[in-house]
C-alpha cells in the first residue's frame, strides 16, 4: 500500500493487515520457522504500525491540540512515539 490514508475506512484496514501480519508472525513462531524470516515479518509490521501513527497523527494533530494543555501533551507523545526524546 504506497497510497496515504484518506479515510477511516482506509486506517482500519491497514490496522485490520497488521493484525493479521502480527498473527501470521505468532503461526510461524509456533511452528518454527527461520529466525531471518520471522524478524523481516517483525520488521513489516514494525514498520506498516509506525506509518499508522504518522498517518493518523497528521491527520488529527491539528484537532488533538485545541488548548495549550493538549499541545503539551501532544507534543511529548510525538516525541515518544519517534524516539526523539
Amino acid at each position: 500500500m504506497t497510497s496515504g490514508i484518506n479515510t477511516q475506512e482506509d486506517l482500519t484496514q491497514l490496522l485490520n493487515r497488521i493484525r493479521g501480519q502480527i498473527e501470521g508472525i505468532a503461526k510461524m513462531i509456533d511452528e518454527k520457522r527461520d529466525c531471518l524470516d520471522i524478524v523481516q515479518q517483525i520488521l513489516a509490521a514494525r514498520s506498516a504500525l509506525a506509518r499508522v501513527g504518522k498517518e493518523f497523527l497528521t491527520k488529527e494533530a491539528v484537532q488533538c491540540s485545541s488548548s495549550a494543555k493538549d499541545k503539551d501533551k501532544l507534543d511529548i507523545l510525538l516525541k515518544q512515539l519517534f524516539s526523539l526524546e
